[in-house]
């Protein structure tokens, strides 16, 4: 498990970077096939989350992962999800591309790992399709909509070294929620 660099940290500056391509013929070798186990660990870990990017654990590299809790999603008052992710069912992409956005674009409330206890509004396009690699190197192609199509644009965002924090609106603190007031 890899710690999730922040956007203040002295290391953070990768965050900023617009990630390499992976080689096709690195795809399915050791160096790639570790990070991408470190990411699913990383995200695995986590009480919230839905998508992580390489570049979120130091990796300036165009792969990112969604977490199963994208498709069960269920969010508490503060926006956080909380179900436990099932180890082996993450989407990977690699070297993800959207190729087609929706004109129709809407606010949707947003947080990130990389700057914790923030969340804002970001407009998003509704609707996109995505190209990529799997982690076997085959291309795939996959459309979304909602949340879905959020997470897609806001981890591409992160392999081009922008945070949603950059254009989002609205922006408040909200530290984790103290336990003990739900059972008040």
């Amino acid at each position: 498990m890899k710690k999730i660099l922040q956007k203040d940290d002295k290391n953070g500056s990768v965050l900023r970077e617009h990630a390499k391509e992976v080689p096709l013929e690195d795809i399915q070798g050791t160096r790639v096939k570790n990070i991408i186990s470190d990411m699913k660990k990383t995200l695995a870990a986590e009480g919230y989350g839905v998508g992580l990017a390489a570049p979120q654990i130091g990796e300036s590299l165009r792969i990112f992962i969604v977490g199963p809790r994208a498709f069960t999603a269920t969010e508490n008052k503060a926006g956080k999800l909380r179900e436990p992710i099932p180890e082996g069912s993450e989407q990977i992409y690699i070297n993800p591309k959207i190729t087609k956005s929706s004109k129709r674009q809407i606010d949707m409330h947003e947080g990130c790992l990389s700057v914790r206890d923030w969340y804002g509004m970001v407009k998003r396009s509704d609707k996109v399709n995505v190209e990529a690699y799997d982690e076997n190197g085959e291309k795939f192609q996959r459309g979304a909509s909602g949340l879905l199509a959020q997470i897609f644009q806001h981890e591409i965002d992160h392999l081009n070294g922008s945070l949603f924090v950059d254009t989002a609106t609205d922006l408040k603190e909200m530290p984790p929620e103290d336990e003990n007031d739900n059972e008040k």
